[in-house]
């Protein structure tokens, strides 16, 4: 393989990377707790877009029940983000571990 060639694939390659970072900003992933009582939409890049809570949720005698409720989803949440980042990137570099890169990112 010629170093012209190489560094071509490379800066495809990167470019890729830069287009699926700009759509994961407006892919989602949603994850739910407490039967569904709370709701936690995230974007691909792990930003927190919505929470929702069901009225029904709302106990002011056990407010420590929503408080875990919305802990669970939010951290549901942000694990389906990272996991719909790395499925995303994986299809552009083919699971290869890319130098310079986070364990994991890739």
């Amino acid at each position: 393989m010629n170093m012209q060639k190489m560094m071509k694939q490379v800066q495809k390659m990167q470019a890729d990377m830069a287009r699926v970072q700009d759509e994961l900003e407006n892919m989602t992933v949603e994850a739910t707790a407490g039967g569904g009582m709370v709701s936690v939409t995230a974007n691909g890049h792990a930003d927190i877009m919505k929470i929702s809570i069901d009225p029904d949720a709302v106990d002011p005698d056990d407010v420590e029940m929503l408080e875990d409720m919305v802990l669970a989803a939010v951290n549901e949440a942000m694990r389906k983000a990272k996991e719909l980042s790395e499925q995303e990137m994986k299809k552009i570099t083919g699971g290869l571990n890319m130098p310079g890169m986070p364990p994991g990112l890739f």
